[in-house]
């Protein structure tokens, strides 16, 4: 992304489907704004405990430190002023105010960096990332396969049946589907 100038600051939204690279890719840009020594934190929601419990986690399972908070309204708090790049696992698993705190950072000269799920498992948006990409200076939609057919797949399949909108699982409970190949209600499931 662009040269960090110290008073000016900007919403980065990293979204798609299950499986599409969007942690691999929120790592990756952190990762680089340490190597530029700009000062990074990094916050995850307790509610994603899949990989680890203090660190985000690619499926792959590349990590990097994060702090663990159950509500937005305790991210604030936790940012210094020195603080340049601020970046968001997992923000369709916050509460509404995610969205005021991501803009309230940035206004005050913060790149953020924010990396979630844009649908749920009945491919239905998940508010707190639409709003965000709406906000955001820049967004990147991310693809993944999908698994029954090979194309690229924009929606996130669950495999189980469970009807609450969050349910936290990753490898046998979701899957990467392309539009044809998605099912909502695992109509044709064996």
């Amino acid at each position: 992304m662009m040269r960090h100038i110290s008073d000016v600051g900007w919403i980065e939204v990293i979204t798609g489907c299950m499986y599409s690279g969007k942690t691999e890719e929120l790592i990756k840009r952190l990762r680089r704004a340490i190597i530029a020594k700009q000062s990074v934190k990094v916050f995850k929601p307790m509610i994603d405990n899949r990989y680890s419990e203090d660190k985000i986690s690619s499926h792959n399972r590349n990590m990097l430190e994060a702090i663990v908070v159950r509500h937005s309204d305790e991210i604030l708090p936790l940012v210094e002023e020195n603080d340049d790049v601020i970046g968001i696992e997992e923000v369709q698993f916050f509460d509404e105010k995610i969205i005021d705190v991501c803009k309230y950072l940035a206004d005050n000269g913060k790149r953020v960096i924010v990396a979630g799920l844009d649908q749920d498992y009945l491919g239905q948006p998940f508010e707190n990332t639409m709003r965000l990409m709406a906000e955001a200076e820049y967004v990147t939609k991310l693809l993944a396969i999908c698994v029954k057919c090979g194309n690229l797949a924009n929606r996130t399949q669950r495999t189980v049946k469970k009807k609450d909108r969050i349910v936290v699982g990753s490898v046998g409970m979701y899957e990467a589907r392309c539009r044809k190949c998605f099912d909502p209600e695992l109509k044709n499931e064996g």
